[in-house]
């Protein structure tokens, strides 16, 4: 506790022998970083540019590669500053902050794959509605909805956390996550049931709602024609594949911090590092290998960059 400034500082010690390893660490991290930047802002720019691409479900895609940008930014430019640092702390302020955009835009991509599976739903099982139901408004209420009901919803733990007198100030981790309750003195009840409901809402709900959406698209394409099976398997198959590694994370998220004392600090650190590293670097490898319109846009992109 600082008393000059009445500023509450967190101590962060997840990491292991930072002092030895620092430049190692920053260099991987700040590598990592790089990549995840341009791998997802190159895909977002070929959606943008190209009007053939501004279908619904390439839109979902860029806020998808959105979030991952918000989520890495996050995390990743206070890691860099704490490995060069001689010591790893944090305001308890931008901690919760940092808790609050951490699992709010964790949370949005449930909501956005959950609209991309209902776009795809009505594309392959009703074509001949699909100009008048995936109007742009349906995709601006769609892209409104995602970003504000995990906002709305994690906002509450947050104004609960802030408020909570804590009598740990040492995380076991390098980022804020849900180890945060750790610190508190006395964790509410209501913000334990409060938190299984959200998880709830913004995870179980969507993810039943996607697999029940592509259930019924994969047995309505199965008993259409060799063109109908293709489109699906084509547009369903990269959504589905991002679903499975968001819900991993997720389930990782939430273990770790229940598990994370039961393991070395060297395990926990290699564990924790997954959940900052996979997951913004898979979703572009895959939109933009796997989405056939997309994967064509970027090989232009990369020849002409090569004939310059």
């Amino acid at each position: 506790m600082d008393d000059e400034l009445n500023v509450t500082y967190i101590s962060l010690n997840g990491y292991v022998e930072v002092n030895k390893y620092r430049y190692v660490y920053f260099f991987i991290m700040f590598t990592i970083y790089i990549l995840i930047i341009c791998s997802n802002s190159t895909i977002v720019y070929l959606i943008v540019i190209h009007r053939n691409l501004h279908e619904p479900m390439y839109i979902f895609i860029a806020a998808v590669l959105l979030n991952c940008l918000l989520y890495s930014t996050t995390i990743y430019p206070k890691l860099l500053i704490d490995v060069l640092s001689e010591k790893q702390i944090i305001s308890y302020s931008a901690c919760v902050f940092q808790y609050f955009v951490y699992y709010s835009v964790g949370c949005s991509e449930f909501l956005l794959l959950s609209a991309m599976a209902y776009d795809r739903y009505v594309s392959i099982c009703k074509p001949l509605q699909y100009p008048t139901i995936m109007r742009k408004t349906t995709v601006s209420i769609f892209l409104l909805l995602s970003w504000m009901l995990p906002a709305l919803h994690i906002s509450i733990p947050v104004i609960v956390s802030a408020e909570s007198k804590l009598c740990n100030f040492t995380l076991n981790g390098i980022f804020c996550n849900n180890s945060i309750y750790q610190l508190q003195c006395v964790r509410s009840r209501f913000i334990t049931i409060y938190v299984v409901v959200a998880l709830f809402d913004l995870g179980i709900l969507p993810t039943l709602f996607i697999i029940f959406t592509y259930t019924k698209i994969f047995i309505i394409s199965y008993r259409s024609c060799r063109e109908v099976r293709k489109k699906a398997a084509e547009t369903c198959l990269p959504h589905l594949m991002v679903l499975i590694s968001i819900f991993c994370l997720c389930v990782y998220d939430v273990t770790i911090a229940q598990v994370e004392s039961n393991f070395p600090k060297t395990v926990s650190l290699i564990m924790t590092l997954q959940i900052v590293l996979y997951h913004p670097l898979f979703n572009p490898l895959i939109y933009g290998l796997k989405m056939k319109e997309i994967s064509k846009q970027l090989r232009r992109l990369l020849c002409s960059s090569k004939i310059i």
